[in-house]
């Protein structure tokens, strides 16, 4: 919950001089719902796609303060993150509604971000793999090898955003192993190189380099280091080599 519609247009403004040179690397920005509009308009003929929040799986009707797909993607944005951790922490998001809500993103012809990834509870009790299982298993459910070809998902160690506790490149690569071994059984071996698995814990210009070396992290959901351009920008700079 950053950035007014003004600020937002500074921001995608500045983005765009920074990253004109950027070649082999895909860049999109999640606004708030009252700033996507603007930043679609303030990213036309550059590099920068839009994607909102988070959405409700019903097109209309009776959902006072919710966003639908259609809605979303009628505004111009790509894509749509799901099941982000503050959601399922803060807002009650659960693995049946990440997948309504991905089922109700496919449908607008929105590339859902579907989130993943265990609390510190859950991380110290050696859950981890369990759980990365059943929220794929249950969030993934009725997606078609097809569909997830051209879907994101995002791993978020819970416990390591904004607690102190870092994941190693090599607890991100383990996890993300086990989210590729897993989505190739289930989806089949193309679905699942093609599906592209982002790193969502914590991410910063002075670690971004050692966790996209990992074989298997295909980018960065960036949080708090992407609302400056300039530390988002060396962020982005730092994945060019992957």
């Amino acid at each position: 919950m950053f950035k007014t519609v003004a600020e937002t247009v500074s921001y995608v403004n500045d983005l765009r001089v920074l990253i004109k040179d950027v070649k082999n690397v895909d860049v999109a920005i999640a606004p708030p719902f009252t700033s996507v509009a603007a930043a679609v308009e303030a990213a036309k003929g550059s590099a920068i796609d839009v994607a909102a929040q988070n959405l409700h799986w019903e097109r209309e009707g009776a959902f006072t303060g919710e966003i639908s797909a259609t809605m979303i993607r009628a505004i111009g944005a790509r894509s749509v993150i799901i099941g982000h951790s503050e959601r399922r922490t803060l807002f009650g998001d659960t693995n049946e509604t990440v997948n309504k809500k991905t089922h109700a993103a496919l449908t607008a012809g929105l590339v859902p971000i579907v989130c993943i990834g265990e609390t510190l509870d859950q991380r110290d009790r050696n859950e981890t793999m369990a759980v990365l299982d059943k929220q794929i298993k249950d969030g993934l459910d009725r997606v078609t090898g097809e569909q997830l070809s051209g879907m994101v998902l995002a791993y978020e160690p819970v416990w390591a955003i904004g607690t102190g506790r870092n994941a190693t490149p090599a607890q991100a690569g383990e996890a993300h192993f086990h989210i590729r071994q897993r989505l190739k059984q289930w989806f089949g071996l193309d679905a699942s190189e093609r599906c592209r698995v982002l790193y969502g814990g914590s991410v910063k210009p002075d670690n971004i380099a050692k966790l996209i070396a990992e074989p298997d992290v295909d980018g960065a959901l960036v949080g708090g280091a992407s609302l400056d351009p300039k530390s988002f920008f060396a962020i982005i700079t730092g994945a060019v080599s992957k």
